[in-house]
């Protein structure tokens, strides 16, 4: 994967402390759930967003590279 402007869809609403863990992303509520939008400068990066859902037991429901 290549570096990229993502779009994380997680289920549910996120707190601001959650949401916080997070601040290099866009957030914003779809009910029922919370998309984050953001660049993501590598694997190693998008690897490390991911390690936070899964740290914070937030499930993800879709994930995608959208336009800059």
């Amino acid at each position: 994967m290549a570096s990229g402007r993502y779009e994380f869809r997680v289920q549910g609403r996120l707190s601001e402390d959650v949401a916080g863990e997070f601040d290099e992303l866009e957030v914003s509520e779809a009910v029922p759930e919370t998309v984050m939008h953001g660049d993501v400068l590598d694997e190693a990066h998008l690897h490390g967003i991911l390690a936070r859902f899964r740290a914070l037991g937030l499930r993800v429901v879709s994930m995608r590279e959208v336009p800059r």
